[in-house]
Formats: C-alpha cells, sequence, structure tokens
C-alpha cells in the first residue's frame, strides 16, 4: 500500500489529519494519548519502531513533524479513523456519504463502518459495503411509484435485476452497448454479492478459504459500491422526482 500512495498525496493528507485531530482533541495530553494508540516499538530489534513521536522543546508533541514519519499506509488508516476523506483512492466518497446521509439512514451508517474498516479489516468492510448498497436499492424499491415490491430477503443479485427493470435498462428497444452496461451493472452486484458470501468471513470460513486480506481490493470494491450506489440513487431521483407539495390557497374572504 505505501508505494501507492504519492509522496505528494501525503503531504497533502497530513495537512488536512492534522486538522481532523486538532478538532476532536483539544489538548497535547488527548492528541498524545490518541497518537500512541498507533504507536508501536520494538528495542530490541534495532529501536524499530513504526514512526517517531517528535516533540517540541516544552516536552508537548509535535503533531505535525510525527504525522509526517508515518509510512503512507499507517497515515492512511489515521485518515480513515479521523473521517478525513481520501479522495484519491475512494473518489466518490463525499459525495457518495453526503447522498446517504440526507435519504438514506440505514445504509449512511452501515457504510460509515465500511469505510472505517478497509484497512483494518478487508473482509468485514466489503460485508459492510454489500449490505449499505442492498439497503439503498430496498429503500428506492419502497417508493409506491414503482411497482415491484420486496419481501426483504431478496439477495443482492435479485434487489438489482429488480430495479434494473424497474428502470427500464434493460429494455430491448435500447442500443445494445447500454444493455451491456446495464448487464455489466448487474455482474458487479453479483461480484459483490458472491465475494461477500464466499471471499469474506461473514458466513464463517475454514483456515484452508480464501479470504480477502488486501486493502487494494477492498478499495476496488468500495468504490465499485459508490459508483453503482451513486448511479442508481441519481436515476432514481430523474426518473422518480418528489412530488411538489402545492399550498392549498384559502379565499380572504368572509363567505
Amino acid at each position: 500500500m505505501n508505494e501507492l500512495i504519492s509522496p505528494k498525496y501525503q503531504m497533502k493528507l497530513v495537512k488536512s489529519v492534522h486538522d481532523a485531530i486538532w478538532e476532536e482533541y483539544k489538548s497535547y495530553k488527548e492528541v498524545s494519548l490518541y497518537i500512541e494508540k498507533w504507536y508501536e516499538g520494538d528495542q530490541w530489534n534495532n529501536n524499530w519502531e513504526n514512526f517517531h513521536i517528535f516533540q517540541k522543546e516544552n516536552g508537548e508533541i509535535d503533531l505535525l513533524r510525527t504525522l509526517h514519519s508515518m509510512a503512507g499506509s499507517d497515515l492512511l488508516k489515521v485518515a480513515i479513523d479521523m473521517g478525513v476523506d481520501t479522495p484519491d483512492f475512494i473518489p466518490s466518497i463525499p459525495t457518495f456519504k453526503n447522498e446517504l446521509k440526507s435519504t438514506f439512514k440505514t445504509a449512511y451508517d452501515t457504510f460509515s463502518k465500511a469505510f472505517k474498516q478497509i484497512e483494518t479489516d478487508p473482509s468485514l468492510a466489503i460485508g459492510l459495503a454489500s449490505s449499505a448498497l442492498e439497503s439503498i436499492i430496498k429503500e428506492i424499491l419502497k417508493d409506491e411509484r414503482i411497482n415491484s415490491k420486496v419481501k426483504g430477503t431478496e439477495t443482492l443479485y435479485k434487489l438489482t435485476t429488480i430495479i434494473l427493470k424497474e428502470f427500464n435498462i434493460v429494455d430491448s428497444n435500447h442500443p445494445v452497448e447500454i444493455k451491456t452496461i446495464g448487464s455489466s451493472l448487474l455482474a458487479i452486484c453479483q461480484s459483490i454479492e458472491k465475494l461477500r458470501s464466499e471471499k469474506t468471513d461473514f458466513h464463517g470460513k475454514t483456515s484452508e478459504d480464501y479470504l480477502i486480506n488486501d486493502t487494494v481490493f477492498t478499495y476496488f470494491v468500495v468504490n465499485s459500491v459508490t459508483t453503482v450506489g451513486l448511479f442508481l440513487n441519481s436515476y432514481f431521483k430523474t426518473k422518480f422526482p418528489k412530488p411538489i407539495k402545492i399550498a392549498e390557497e384559502h379565499d380572504d374572504l368572509p363567505f
């Protein structure tokens, strides 16, 4: 992961993380305690440490220098823990989270948990991201203007099949390229579902089973979820705009 994070991006990320930490923790003591929870050291192994905690002349932590001493992967973990957007890795995160927060509360909570687990538990992050996408589609299909109704037990693949049909995306009258993209979208959701079921520990695995533990793939999957989720929500709002409430007119005349 370190080689994927350019020095230029790390410089920018350090500033954002620095400000976020001071926004969360108002004193040097609290900031030091928080940073120490990320610190690892081994004095018997050539005084190895995953990063160095720098101090100012008065003994207080120099947070900026300390953050700059972190490897890119550790810095990214701190950024995610502090809720700092990482657009170079998940470009749609800010937009996606804003859309979810205003429209899909359950999906927002689930996706926020997934986002925080990307670096520490890739398997869990994929499972939660998949669940968030399911929640979004279920909420859309609850709209009374949509004919198909769901029982609540449908898989992500089944939910995607239903909503693509409702949105008329795979209609035979569309150009073959549009239908291909629609079919690919369905394939993406099916793959996400299969990854959750077969390549994470959501359904229990043995020591011989393959589990996703590479964060690069986790970012890839979570990016896919944000892309699909944003498209479905945008299409829904365009095809089924919210009804405009017309205020009742009252005649001021007494009769």
